[in-house]
């Protein structure tokens, strides 16, 4: 199960990255939009920054098929490797993954809303399907639309990878790891919230009172 990171804050991917195993990170353009820097600066940093079998997600921002297909060319030859172009599920973009799958390229068809939308850009080849989890909530059963997609990739033997985004608690996250989700891309705010449960730090500081008055130290050793 891959776990990526969905943000374009280098501060934060070094942060997380020490913490826990990234798999890679996922932009969009609003995410980028909002570093308050010039794509390419963003862009050239994150590959700079991320190893070689860390993944790198960048979407096209034209919407015409030749535009689409040229960006997606130039995005998977930012890296040698581990390098995926997103595009979104428009009537333009299932033409762009067609044309980009038959020449190689890597990748993740995203702006998903409905688990029929990502299956259908599965059959066109595509690496990685990004359901929008909490915006498709706001449609109706968006879990459950993301968990019959797992489904019907399984049940139809296709390879295409379910890479979850769009959440906005852990809950959502929790929820689809446990339904067997291949992989997840999250924002560093609720990732902090998967890792600081109140409860731990707070054993932590009963442990170490503990030991204090005991041994009047607060290192296993003297």
């Amino acid at each position: 199960m891959e776990f990526v990171l969905d943000t374009a804050d280098l501060d934060a991917i070094k942060e997380l990255d020490q913490l826990i195993n990234v798999a890679g990170v996922t932009t969009n353009p609003t995410i980028i939009t909002k570093s308050g820097k010039q794509p390419e600066e963003v862009i050239s940093a994150l590959v700079d920054y991320l190893k070689p079998e860390q993944k790198l997600f960048v979407q096209t921002v034209s919407t015409d098929l030749e535009g689409m297909l040229e960006e997606a060319r130039y995005i998977c030859g930012l890296r040698p490797e581990n390098t995926y172009v997103k595009i979104p599920v428009t009537h333009n973009g299932l033409k762009t993954i067609k044309a980009a799958k038959a020449e190689g390229l890597g990748v993740l068809a995203t702006a998903i809303y409905s688990a029929d939308e990502a299956f259908l850009a599965a059959l066109n080849g595509a690496d990685y399907l990004a359901p929008y989890v909490n915006r498709m909530c706001n449609y109706g059963d968006g879990l459950g639309q993301v968990i019959d997609l797992i489904q019907m990739l399984e049940v139809q033997g296709l390879e295409s990878k379910v890479i979850a985004a769009s959440f906005k608690s852990v809950e959502q996250v929790h929820t689809l790891i446990a339904a067997g989700i291949q992989a997840v891309t999250v924002p560093p705010e609720v990732v902090r919230a998967m890792i600081d449960h109140p409860g731990t730090e707070i054993a932590v500081q009963e442990f170490t009172a503990n030991w204090e008055r005991a041994y009047g130290r607060k290192t296993l050793r003297a």
